[in-house]
């Protein structure tokens, strides 16, 4: 196991890559830049014997994610109870078409995150929490959007885990054929993806003084992007 550092995770039995050993990334930055381009996480855990895996959103504040639900559901009654879960960030950077059907691939960014969540109790923490998964979402909305009242607060909960036991898994570059492939009269390469959003459409009963009145953080619209070395 390795010792964890200031620019590193620690590398344990559950993080360390079997499969492509060399896609494995612990690096702290290279972790925050996926989870921060990213608005969905899936969360694996078993309750009652039955496992479950849930998309939901997230947020990233510093060494911890925070997600948030009906203070009814039973995801998150079964991760407050102190289940072990394990989140997974995945990006889709692009399909690489390569000469054969066994070497086509994707590029992607993955986190892997594991350990058990908490239930956030702190009237203070729990605020900034709520604050931070809006923002995530798209940054300066909370200086317009109307702030959650203490009814909707109270049926609200909002769960963390640390960013302890985590590692990333990237795959970027071309096609890599098998040598006596590349002379296969065939097109291959790479067809980049991203998510790239659309013209904005004004609520039907928006005040009709604001339907051009889109905020400069709506338009134009983009997601942090900062790629592995």
């Amino acid at each position: 196991m390795a010792n964890e550092t200031a620019d590193q995770y620690t590398v344990t039995d559950r993080t360390t890559l079997k499969r492509y050993a060399k896609r494995a990334e612990y690096d702290r930055k290279v972790v925050h830049a996926i989870l921060d381009e990213a608005f969905v996480c899936h969360i694996g855990f078993v309750a009652d014997g039955q496992p479950f895996v849930i998309p939901t959103g997230f947020a990233r504040d510093n060494e911890q994610l925070y997600f948030h639900g009906s203070v009814g559901s039973r995801m998150l009654r079964a991760l407050s109870s102190g289940a072990d879960i394990c989140v997974t960030v995945t990006l889709l950077d692009g399909l690489v078409l390569a000469r054969s059907q066994f070497n086509t691939d994707m590029n992607y960014r993955c986190v892997l995150v594991f350990g058990k969540a908490r239930e956030v109790t702190d009237s203070e923490e729990k605020a900034a929490a709520l604050l931070k998964l809006t923002e995530h979402i798209i940054p300066g909305r909370t200086q317009h959007a109307r702030a959650a009242s203490d009814k909707e607060l109270s049926q609200t909960a909002v769960l963390a885990i640390d960013l302890t036991e985590v590692s990333a898994k990237v795959r970027m570059g071309n096609t890599n054929d098998d040598e006596e492939d590349y002379s296969i009269p065939v097109w291959a390469g790479v067809v980049p993806l991203k998510l790239t959003p659309g013209v904005p459409i004004p609520d039907p009963r928006l005040d009709s003084a604001l339907e051009n009145a889109i905020p400069e953080y709506v338009l134009p619209y983009h997601r942090p992007v900062e790629m592995a070395p």
